[in-house]
């Protein structure tokens, strides 16, 4: 069996002790740090987020700080993203793009004051970009990696477990809203958000030396609540329509088509804005569609073309089987001429042959 040795490099993080406690059964390296991909069985745990709750170490899920006079000039220049709407305790899906109208990442960002953001990126070196853009623009910015690491709490029992912890008031946080509560001396941002569609909060844990107390805290409050260690499930987030930036979208995708066209609404010359303009006025030549996968299915392990009379007319980068719906669920991007409800297109595995059907929505 190959083992992952943690270093500078690949990081362990301020929850390690628990998460290897709790027993963790697989890794995936994520922004240069330790993601675990299962503990029970990727099956097993998506059946327990969607009936309990779960405790999620998500400090991959790194922070590009932003801050100073420049830092919302900077955030417009980055995002298609109208910021200017952006409230004080609010979080935003900001699409970041290049040049080309092709996206970079897909961060959370945070607004911590009026020259104060926090980016919460995907897999991806962001922070090189914006700090290009700030040394090429002459941005009174300063961009850094604050010691900020998330803790996710989701699935349906995340709001009384939430409460214990941190008091009633969260439960009036609203969803992609944050307010600043108190634990153990210190202050944390505890946001309505996170990868699933089950429901919950990110913690974000400002401070590694308060990583495994809030861990501890939650699990001790947690226990009659049937609480486990848990983390983004590849089940439950294909039939939720959650896309994986690196596996559903890729530089070579625009926001549009990957369905995200309705946050490219600013006013502001930002970058790319120039090269989106055709999509904005008419479609995108390919989007995100759902399918349903016929037959047995293996891993998808890379990126599986989609064909019709032998001509590739999309792909497939995300499918898996789903014990609830009991099909193969499965995220591609398809050609315009073959993404209708209803249409039957071949599509090429590593495990063979197979015959998949566009959907009319997801399953979530």
């Amino acid at each position: 069996m190959a083992v992952i040795f943690p270093s500078r490099r690949v990081r362990k993080t301020p929850f390690s002790q628990g998460v290897e406690a709790a027993g963790v059964q697989g890794y995936t390296v994520y922004n240069h740090m330790l993601l675990p991909t299962f503990f029970k069985g990727v099956a097993d745990d998506a059946e327990h987020l969607k009936k309990h709750v779960q405790v999620w170490d998500v400090s991959c899920e790194r922070q590009v700080q932003i801050k100073g006079p420049d830092a919302l000039k900077l955030m417009k220049l980055i995002s298609p993203r109208d910021m200017d709407k952006m409230a004080a305790d609010q979080c935003y899906y900001v699409p970041a793009v290049d040049q080309a109208g092709g996206m970079l990442n897909d961060p959370v960002s945070i607004k911590l004051a009026d020259d104060h953001y926090w980016l919460s990126v995907a897999d991806g070196d962001l922070w090189q970009y914006a700090l290009g853009i700030a040394v090429g623009r002459g941005l009174d910015v300063e961009i850094d990696e604050p010691d900020v690491s998330p803790l996710a709490v989701q699935g349906p029992k995340a709001d009384e477990l939430m409460a214990r912890v941190f008091g009633e008031i969260v439960r009036e946080i609203k969803f992609f809203r944050y307010k600043r509560l108190p634990f153990q001396g210190q202050e944390f941002i505890v946001a309505r958000s996170g990868w699933s569609k089950q429901g919950g909060f990110e913690i974000y844990v400002e401070g590694s030396e308060y990583g495994m107390p809030l861990w501890d805290a939650l699990f001790a409050a947690g226990e009659d609540l049937n609480v486990r260690a848990g983390c983004p499930n590849n089940i439950e987030r294909i039939e939720s329509g959650l896309l994986s930036f690196g596996s559903d979208m890729r530089r070579d995708n625009t926001p549009y088509e990957c369905g995200l066209g309705k946050f490219c609404n600013s006013p502001d010359d930002y970058i790319g804005k120039q090269a989106l303009r055709e999509q904005a006025e008419n479609g995108p030549k390919r989007q995100i569609r759902p399918l349903v996968i016929d037959g047995e299915i293996g891993a998808c392990t890379g990126s599986w073309s989609l064909l019709a009379n032998g001509q590739q007319v999309g792909q497939v980068a995300s499918a898996v089987y789903s014990p609830e719906f009991e099909v193969n669920v499965a995220i591609g991007m398809v050609d315009r001429t073959h993404w209708n409800p209803g249409t039957r297109i071949e599509i090429e595995t590593e495990h063979g042959m197979r015959l998949a059907e566009v959907q009319d929505r997801f399953w979530r």
